[in-house]
């Protein structure tokens, strides 16, 4: 063990010594340049960008080109948070869980905290990240090897737990929308049967509905709408200065060490399992924050910075931990290690055991590489962080139409086609609705993430260990702790009424009966997703074994969440007997008013979703602006079919801004005009995206080989 620490430590050392040279560090921040910028730009991130270096590569030794590689991709989760916060749009899938608290922070002039605590929190989960692989892959081999289908599974159930604490003071909800999320991820052909599922008669479907346009549909689009909708910047205030936020943020970062800690196991950790991806990796860590933070029930989702500092560090912390797999087995721990492990088979790299003995140099260069690229993305977001914060001043008829046209651009890059575009406005649609009538989104993406991986080692499982697999030691123990979190709430509440005075136990019981007063549009919702999951039974009912095992079962337990949620509401209030007059005097009045408070604590909805305050605007106003917000989302689309992607993203920037934001021909040209050369600079020429043929495209085929450069 001696020597073998020794040559440990005298390999990471030597590469070091190695990464530290001026030419490996040149090309070392040309990629965390590259991937800040993918970063911040929604729907790209670190495939697309690993994609485009990757041939680059060639011709590079293999310390210099894995260096340039993992600068990339060590960063993007890094400035992933700057659109998440300023504009409650996530940069990658990976910084969803950080709109949470980031956005409503900017919203209350602390965008400068809620990014430096991003940073700082990133640096630190990255930096762990990095120490955690370059100690513990000999550990951790043993380990990898131990880990099958069944424990997967199991990390995938205590996955779908969390959704009890995301979903705030509504469980039903949901775990009901965590059901729709799960239905979703079904669709296309199914692999045991070849049973084509929810396709409706697509062919965009058949693969199943990317990641990226129902994230950015379900957390972008309904953000935008509502700035749209109140017509102001993200901050009111005169001034913003993020310079002293900032440090604040740092100090929040170091004040909360432990949660940081815990946080980056939970993202090195998952990110060391295949398959699990950076989709959920934050959601879990955010749960777990939500579940164990002093006071969380009543600050996250508010503005609260260790709701940021708990999503961001366990983001940052997964790039060390996909490593180990990739390193030790040669099985990719994401997508994007797949492009990795590319460059090692280019470079004639053999990952196994030769990477813990002939190779150390090697294994310890991508370590140290981690560290560095870590240490400058952070360093340059911090120099930056300022003007950054700023943004949150724009107006919003200037800031809507620039950020929607890259998302829209952005979501275009989940399969390419135009349904990604058709998906992110439906999904959309729904997102702003469910914000609206206070349907968590969150379990929805988790859903949608976890429902594939669910399904895929069900079949394993079950086909290999009949239902011995629930014996298994590490599936016991997952499940324990998996089903300890869903109830111990329940039960730590039981113990508290029961140690209340025998007036306030009172005052806490429930009423029961119906509440003809409550009904209202969010019900009618409600019976729309009841009405989802009954259809859906009906049309599964008709499918192989195989191929409705799985919807059927979610359905039915959709069905029975969204139909107890409706009875609950609607049958159950909170409080114990009313008091009358005759009783409001002396002693009993001061009890009456205790159990008022009482009452209104318990009955007090905890809701784990952004909310937005439209002032003094009437929901009829708020309904007709938010139809127009709709409509210039769908000409976006029209125009795209009529003369091409980017020429609509022109017209869009220059129509918006004119005609609704009513600005100055000047201004709305000397912002739209440089926009859209950057957007063609970067999609068009830099990241050579295939556009669509629109039908102007078709009609005047010359159009698509001379001066437009097949824009059309």
């Amino acid at each position: 063990m001696e020597v073998l620490d020794y040559g440990m430590l005298d390999a990471a050392t030597k590469a070091f010594g190695l990464i530290m040279q001026p030419e490996r560090l040149m090309f070392l921040f040309g990629g965390v340049l590259l991937g800040l910028i993918l970063g911040v730009i929604p729907g790209l991130g670190g495939l697309v960008g690993l994609s485009l270096l990757l041939p680059f590569t060639f011709d590079m030794d293999p310390i210099t080109a894995l260096a340039f590689m993992m600068g990339l991709q060590s960063v993007t989760a890094t400035s992933d948070s700057i659109p998440a916060v300023l504009f409650g749009v996530p940069g990658t899938v990976a910084s969803a869980a950080t709109i949470m608290d980031g956005f409503p922070m900017a919203k209350k002039g602390e965008a400068g905290r809620a990014l430096g605590a991003a940073y700082t929190a990133s640096v630190m989960g990255g930096l762990f990240g990095a120490l955690l692989l370059g100690v513990s892959i000999p550990a951790l081999r043993p380990i990898m090897l131990y880990i099958g289908s069944p424990e997967l599974l199991s990390f995938c159930i205590f996955g779908i737990s969390l959704v009890a604490v995301l979903s705030g003071a509504s469980p039903f909800k949901g775990m009901a929308a965590a059901c729709l999320g799960i239905l979703i991820a079904t669709a296309g052909d199914d692999p045991q049967t070849g049973t084509l599922r929810w396709t409706f008669g697509s062919l965009y479907l058949w693969d199943g509905l990317p990641v990226v346009p129902l994230a950015l549909g379900v957390f972008a689009l309904p953000e935008l709408a509502d700035l749209a909708i109140a017509n102001k910047s993200i901050y009111t205030g005169k001034v913003m200065s993020a310079t002293q936020g900032q440090m604040q943020g740092v100090r929040d970062a170091f004040k909360h060490w432990w949660l940081v800690l815990r946080c980056s196991w939970i993202g090195a950790g998952l990110g060391a399992v295949p398959g699990i991806g950076a989709s959920i990796i934050d959601w879990v860590a955010y749960g777990h924050a939500a579940r164990s933070e002093k006071g969380a029930k009543d600050t996250f989702a508010k503005g609260d910075v260790r709701g940021v500092i708990a999503s961001e560090s366990s983001n940052n912390a997964k790039e060390g931990g996909a490593l180990v797999p990739t390193i030790a087995f040669g099985v990719p721990g994401s997508a994007s290690m797949a492009l990795i492990l590319g460059a090692f088979l280019i470079h004639g790299i053999v990952p196994g055991p030769d990477m813990l003995t002939k190779h150390l140099d090697i294994t310890y260069s991508l370590v140290w590489s981690v560290a560095i690229a870590n240490i400058l993305g952070a360093g340059t977001c911090f120099m930056f962080a300022n003007q950054f914060a700023k943004l949150a001043l724009v107006r919003a008829g200037i800031l809507v139409p620039t950020v929607l046209a890259v998302t829209y651009v952005g979501a275009f890059q989940g399969s390419r086609a135009w349904g990604d575009l058709y998906a992110l406005l439906f999904f959309g649609v729904l997102g702003w609705i469910m914000k609206r009538f206070k349907w968590p989104r969150p379990p929805l993406i988790l859903g949608f993430v976890l429902g594939g991986l669910i399904e895929r080692y069900m079949f394993i499982s079950v086909e290999r260990y009949a239902w011995e697999w629930l014996g298994h030691p590490v599936v016991l123990v997952v499940l324990f702790i998996t089903f300890w979190g869903l109830f111990s709430p329940m039960i730590k509440d039981w113990m508290a009424r029961r140690k209340l005075p025998p007036e306030q136990r009172q005052a806490t019981r429930y009423r029961f009966g119906f509440q003809r007063e409550k009904v209202g549009l969010p019900h009618a919702f409600t019976l729309f997703m009841a009405g989802v999951f009954a259809v859906a039974i009906a049309v599964a009912s008709g499918w192989e074994f195989g191929a409705r095992l799985v919807p059927l079962v979610v359905c039915w337990t959709g069905l029975v969440f969204t139909l107890g949620y409706l009875a609950t509401d609607l049958l159950v209030s909170a409080g114990g007997r009313e008091i009358g007059a005759a009783d409001m005097s002396g002693a009993k009045a001061d009890f009456a008013q205790r159990a008022h408070e009482i009452e209104e604590e318990v009955a007090k909805e905890v809701h784990f979703d952004l909310s937005q305050d439209f002032g003094e605007l009437s929901e009829n106003e708020v309904f007709k602006r938010w139809l127009v917000y709709v409509g210039w989302c769908t000409g976006f689309i029209v125009a795209g079919h009529l003369v091409g992607l980017m020429p609509a993203t022109l017209l869009f920037l220059v129509f918006y801004m004119r005609f609704e934001a009513k600005e100055s021909w000047f201004l709305t040209l000397s912002i739209a005009l440089p926009l859209w050369i950057g957007y063609y600079l970067l999609f068009h020429v830099l990241l050579i995206v295939p556009w669509p043929q629109s039908l102007l495209g078709e009609l005047f085929p010359i159009l698509r080989t001379t001066f437009y450069f097949n824009l059309f």
